[in-house]
């Protein structure tokens, strides 16, 4: 009786490991013949584009994400995280300089701050340093553009930081002296500047151009005090030359028409989750991360549509496969990571319950390279090469590997930063994460990319992109399917504080 039992759990056995080698090729049959990765990425960039919270096309984005996850049979829920006080939409800005000789300007604005009335033209001022350079220039800033002092950091202007105690001394002392060795805030006289009739302030910004908005006073913001006033990031090389011409009293006067747009709150925004229940271990999971907004100053297509499209990708293949997993699979798209982690935050807070019982989070957050290995804890490593088998003959021009960590266990950590993976693993939650490597050379450089302007789709890389979705599908499947949640005894030890 006892070798019939055991037969049938053989049989069982190899029935179930049959079928999870089945689902594999499958995904990676799929993968080589019907990857759509990239049609998701261009759909999300080039149609919808740029997605900052409190946008149409953060909006847009949460539904086409969810609608897509629901035609291919994942169970979707649609979760409010938060809303802001006003929405913000963003549309064509150009602008140019009249001189000797004139060019096009190459500039951006940071979400959440204001656009011209339309085309505006003015003469151009430097800013004042001092009260008495405003008093001798005050006449002359009505209409102007003004060059301010400083290097932009993609962010606006604080103007609650503008320098009331440094100008009473200076109005006090009457010292001209003294106010030039002050080093002074830029647009020290932004208010005066304002109810003297300028158009807007210009600063010099660093190229490629980063353009970011205020987390801190986003929240203080109503649609009747918005801001009114531009604030313009202009190419440095550009700011400099017209700087000089300025400084020289020649001819010098710039247009700019800038469509931003701001619209009546609250303004909701959202996670999506898309679930593929598990069947034997449905209160288990494995999560598969990524966030859904971007900023707005391009199309958001590396910052984070190159997790958003493999994200989505996976789902579908999975599904495509038959894929039925032992542990439910969550497809988590994630809002407002750029404002402060505060979709994946939302997630932990509110299922602590599930915290325990997840195998690992998976994030992806960091370009369009191929994820092409694991770096995991010996006490998982044979799981996790069971895990991948087939992906190292799956591309021969991309070499996957699992590798075993040499690094001790880490505490875990207090303080939530950086990408969604933080609250997950301040409650002890596995975030092993994918290698991402450039075998073929296209010598990528995130940090040229990262909250500029030239966060493109054009500036993806489609061999990653599309192995990215096979790699991470066939092991998150698997993981899902093992016999015991992955440990976490080789990955954290807890703090002695």
């Amino acid at each position: 009786m006892k070798r019939v039992f055991f037969a049938f759990l053989l049989i069982i056995s190899v029935g179930c490991l049959f079928a999870q080698n089945r689902v594999s090729k499958r995904i990676m049959e799929i993968g080589k013949t019907d990857n759509r990765t990239m049609e998701h990425l261009d759909i999300l960039t080039n149609r919808i584009g740029g997605r900052v919270i409190g946008s149409d096309a953060y909006e847009n984005a949460t539904n086409w994400v969810a609608d897509k996850l629901e035609s291919w049979g994942l169970e979707v829920e649609i979760q409010e995280v938060g809303e802001l006080p006003v929405g913000f939409n963003r549309g064509p800005w150009f602008g140019k300089v009249y001189s000797d000789e004139s060019m096009t300007l190459d500039f951006v604005t940071p979400s959440y701050t204001s656009g011209t009335k339309g085309l505006q033209r003015g003469h151009v001022v430097i800013e004042p340093k001092t009260t008495r350079e405003f008093e001798m220039i005050k006449g002359t800033l009505k209409g102007a553009w003004v060059l301010i002092e400083g290097t932009s950091n993609g962010f606006p202007i604080d103007h609650s930081l503008t320098g009331d105690s440094i100008r009473a001394e200076i109005i006090s002392k009457n010292d001209t002296a003294a106010a030039k060795n002050l080093v002074l805030e830029p647009a020290l006289f932004y208010k005066e500047m304002k109810e003297a009739g300028i158009l807007g302030i210009i600063q010099s910004a660093p190229v490629p151009l980063s353009a970011m908005y205020d987390r801190k006073n986003l929240h203080n913001l109503s649609f009747d005090n918005l801001p009114n006033i531009p604030d313009i990031k202009l190419n440095e090389n550009q700011y400099k030359a017209i700087r000089s011409k300025v400084e020289k009293r020649e001819y010098v006067v710039m247009e700019f028409d800038i469509r931003n747009y701001f619209k009546p709150g609250p303004v909701k925004y959202h996670n999506v989750i898309g679930k593929i229940k598990g069947v034997k271990y449905p209160n288990e999971y494995v999560i598969s991360g990524c966030h859904l907004d971007s900023y707005d100053s391009a199309t958001g297509a590396v910052d984070c549509g190159t997790g958003v499209a493999p994200n989505l990708e996976m789902a579908r293949m999975i599904m495509e496969a038959g894929g039925r997993p032992d542990r439910t699979i969550l497809f988590n798209f994630y809002a407002g990571e750029e404002f402060g982690l505060l979709g994946s935050k939302f997630w932990v807070e509110n299922n602590k319950e599930k915290l325990p019982n997840i195998s690992n989070h998976f994030n992806r957050d960091g370009g369009p390279l191929a994820a092409s290995g694991l770096v995991v804890p010996e006490n998982m490593y044979d799981d996790i090469v069971k895990c991948t088998e087939g992906l190292k003959d799956y591309d021969p021009r991309i070499k996957f590997v699992v590798e075993k960590s040499t690094k001790p266990a880490i505490e875990i950590p207090t303080e939530a930063w950086g990408t969604d993976n933080a609250y997950f693993q301040r409650n002890g939650v596995p975030v092993i994460h994918f290698v991402n490597t450039d075998p073929l050379g296209y010598n990528f450089n995130y940090r040229e990319i990262w909250h500029t302007n030239r966060d493109r789709f054009d500036l993806s890389i489609p061999e990653y992109m599309e192995y990215t979705s096979v790699t991470q599908a066939v092991t998150i499947y698997n993981i899902a399917n093992l016999k015991e949640l992955l440990p976490r005894d080789q990955l954290y030890i807890q703090s002695k504080k």
